[in-house]
């Protein structure tokens, strides 16, 4: 479990997530989850798209570039979505969908998992 931070600003942005870089932890992602909590999520690497068919939570996307800079956000996506994309994405973190008041990123922000 790790701690994801805006490295930009400071802020720290969820408390509870985890890497997937595997096959099965990337494919799994959060479906299984019944329920996520905005301070939860997953940072999934090797990744530009993601699906929410069979989900049934709404998460927040964050879609990084190589230098895990932000590139697209996509906020509050539903279940049973067949693709949210950002085509120059390789990382992917998926946070419980939340205010976006309290999380302040902006595209352009560098995240970091600590």
């Amino acid at each position: 479990m790790h701690v994801l931070r805006n490295a930009t600003n400071g802020k720290v942005l969820a408390t509870r997530v985890v890497r997937a870089s595997n096959f099965v932890a990337r494919g799994l992602g959060l479906l299984p989850r019944a329920t996520v909590s905005p301070d939860e999520g997953l940072w999934i690497d090797g990744c530009s798209a993601v699906h929410t068919m069979g989900m049934r939570a709404t998460i927040d996307l964050y879609f990084l570039d190589k230098d895990n800079r932000v590139l697209r956000i996509a906020s509050s996506i539903p279940p049973n979505r067949l693709a949210v994309t950002c085509r120059d994405a390789v990382s992917i973190v998926e946070l419980g969908s939340g205010p976006e008041l309290g999380r302040d990123i902006l595209v352009g922000d560098q995240l970091v998992l600590e």
